[in-house]
């Protein structure tokens, strides 16, 4: 099932250190002044922090879901989807995939070290 915008925002505000904003009509979310998440304003597509040398193959894996930023944005690490082809897990593992792209490393660490924690906890 296909996730919203409105989903993205929920989680990615779950994630620590973030700051949200809305530039030109687009949602994006900073840690300090690094955009890792961006919302196109119809809230059909999402851009993500992503590895340069690594988004070629990511849009060749899946055209119909993964594209290049636009030409200005090359030199960023970047990456769009498309949200009406990602469901929910695969939406949290690339916002917390870009979230911790851009985050401080002990920070993302402990906030990984605390999320295992979490998923060994009965109940």
């Amino acid at each position: 099932m296909a996730v919203t915008s409105d989903e993205v925002c929920a989680f990615a505000r779950t994630l620590p250190r973030i700051n949200e904003g809305l530039v030109r009509g687009n949602i994006k979310f900073r840690i300090g002044r690094i955009v890792w998440l961006s919302l196109s304003r119809d809230g059909s597509t999402m851009g993500f922090a992503f590895p340069k040398y690594l988004r070629e193959a990511l849009v060749y894996s899946d055209p119909e879901k993964f594209s290049l930023p636009s030409q200005g944005d090359m030199r960023y690490h970047w990456a769009h989807v498309r949200l009406a082809a990602i469901d929910a897990d695969e939406m949290r593992e690339l916002v917390e995939d870009a979230w911790a792209f851009c985050a401080p490393k002990g920070v993302a660490e402990e906030y990984a070290a605390r999320s295992r924690r979490a998923e060994h906890l009965p109940g």
